[in-house]
């Protein structure tokens, strides 16, 4: 229905917080609002947790490899 939706793999979830969380370091910012600081709990807590995934693990090019090798499959989300 929508060409623009995908599902995100742990691995791209964990690449995405961990990039954040260095683009925030690098910033120094610390003048946050209230809004902000729950966004930055939820991304402590999410972080925190799929770091303990395999995920961790993995790249780019395993994930690749993974949806290569499923694609004969016709698997739906």
């Amino acid at each position: 229905k929508d060409a623009n939706a995908a599902l995100l793999s742990n691995f791209e979830v964990y690449q995405l917080l961990t990039d954040l969380k260095q683009q925030r370091k690098e910033s120094g910012k610390t003048k946050q609002s209230s809004g902000q600081q729950n966004l930055n709990t939820i991304m402590y807590e999410t972080l925190k947790y799929i770091s303990k995934t395999p995920c961790r693990y993995q790249s780019p090019e395993t994930v690749r490899d993974f949806l290569a090798a499923m694609k004969d499959h016709k698997l739906t989300k």
